[in-house]
């Protein structure tokens, strides 16, 4: 194309189709319900199967910490999958990327369900479990960012917020959908055959979510904040490093200021499970149980969080509910540790809760950091470098604590997260006014 031909060209071309309100959130809502469903189905199997299945120990403490060893692998993957598909994100298009990237998550995880165990295969089935792992954190990596940004490119300037949260309801709506399937396979079997095969279950289903993922976004058409980028050719030859040239240093507060959101929510979710049923003695579809009641408040929280960013701005909104967060950690020996369903349960309601609140705004607040040019790239990384940060470790860190020096330091560094963001946040821009273009 010549030098001149650009502009006559996009003064001729009719304005880019808009996406329905409902379209938009349905297609945002049911990919990351996919993509968090097929991630909270392994976080449970990590605690509840794989010890046994695929890491057979004399010592449970140790066939547990190399189990939650792999599920730290996803969260290395994450930022690698940033980096591909916001590539392609950044160049090509947002709906063909995430096509892509909800297609390797969801075949990894379908291909878990029918993994040897170490018992039929030796050490060539951790192995491949590892493998597998990585591609659930790889598509994973490009999932979420393109989700956040099909919502905010599609909203009206004064409510990407609350746009920007339908990707966020993915998580506590893919956490009951994983978790109920858990409980009804649990009470409906023995344990031998949900060790044998039960267990399986909730990973092959995943092929019937995908379908459906895919028939809703295959539906959408191109935001049109990226499809003006891309007629008026602002599209960069390499995202990642224009990135980084740029915007390199809210990458890295972007990332900080998302760490308290994945150890907030592993540690409640994942690793409270673990301590649940290995420690205070629940059963394994009590504890679950006890988590869906509690994520219903992360539910909650999450549209609350989004409607008052739109009102009152993305950083206060942040920062009270980091303040919160570290609360909850504070929190954690008294009530958790006292063993009580009741103190328990409040644990794991205001932990969750503060989660919403916290991870409610970051759908938009991400994306509205970065430039349309590289923002699938920008958003992407910032918000998976945080799981790594927040997330990989922190169920085998806890574990490790709990054991070493007792509960309450798990919340000791809970709270220390907390803070780490709240300096993080501190340090970046409020972005409620900012324009997409």
């Amino acid at each position: 194309m010549s030098a001149t031909s650009g502009p006559t060209q996009t003064t001729t071309q009719t304005a880019p189709p808009t996406n329905p309100v409902g379209k938009v959130a349905a297609a945002s809502l049911i990919g990351t319900t996919i993509e968090f469903y097929d991630f909270y189905v392994y976080a449970t199997a990590a605690v509840l199967v794989f010890p046994a299945l695929f890491f057979p120990s004399d010592n449970d403490t140790a066939a547990t910490l190399a189990s939650l060893a792999t599920f730290a692998i996803a969260f290395v993957a994450r930022p690698v999958g940033s980096v591909f598909f916001g590539h392609f994100g950044d160049r090509v298009g947002r709906k063909t990327t995430l096509v892509a990237a909800l297609l390797v998550m969801g075949i990894s995880t379908v291909l878990i369900g029918v993994l040897p165990t170490h018992a039929s295969a030796g050490n060539l089935a951790p192995a491949l479990l590892c493998v597998l792992r990585f591609g659930q954190g790889f598509g994973l990596g490009g999932e979420w960012g393109g989700a956040a940004l099909l919502a905010t490119e599609n909203a009206p300037p004064h409510r990407r917020a609350l746009y920007g949260m339908f990707p966020q309801l993915g998580a506590p709506f893919g956490f009951v959908l994983a978790n109920t399937l858990f409980i009804l396979l649990a009470t409906q079997m023995d344990d031998a055959t949900f060790l044998s095969w039960g267990w399986r279950v909730p990973f092959l289903l995943s092929a019937l979510l995908v379908v459906l993922g895919l028939w809703i976004r295959l539906s959408l058409a191109e935001t049109p904040v990226f499809a003006k980028a891309l007629a008026e050719e602002r599209a960069v030859r390499v995202p990642v490093a224009e990135t980084f040239r740029r915007s390199g240093k809210v990458v890295v507060l972007g990332a900080f200021s998302v760490m308290l959101t994945y150890t907030l929510f592993y540690l409640t979710t994942t690793w409270s499970l673990s301590y649940g049923t290995k420690t205070l003695g629940y059963s394994r579809q009590q504890f679950l149980l006890m988590l869906c009641v509690a994520v219903l408040f992360m539910a909650a929280a999450t549209p609350l969080s989004g409607w008052l960013s739109d009102r009152f701005g993305r950083r206060p909104v942040l920062a009270s509910a980091m303040v919160g967060g570290a609360v909850v950690g504070l929190l954690t020996g008294p009530l958790l540790g006292s063993g009580q369903t009741s103190l328990v349960m409040v644990w794991l309601c205001a932990g969750l809760f503060f989660m919403g609140l916290v991870f409610g705004p970051i759908g938009a607040y991400l994306p509205e950091l970065f430039p349309t040019n590289v923002r699938y790239t920008g958003a992407s990384l910032a918000f998976n470098s945080g799981s790594i940060l927040g997330a990989s470790l922190a169920p085998y860190t806890a574990v490790q604590l709990a054991s070493a020096l007792g509960v309450g330091w798990v919340g000791y560094y809970l709270a220390g997260t907390a803070v780490v963001s709240l300096v993080s946040l501190a340090l970046l821009r409020e972005t409620r006014t900012a324009s997409l273009d």
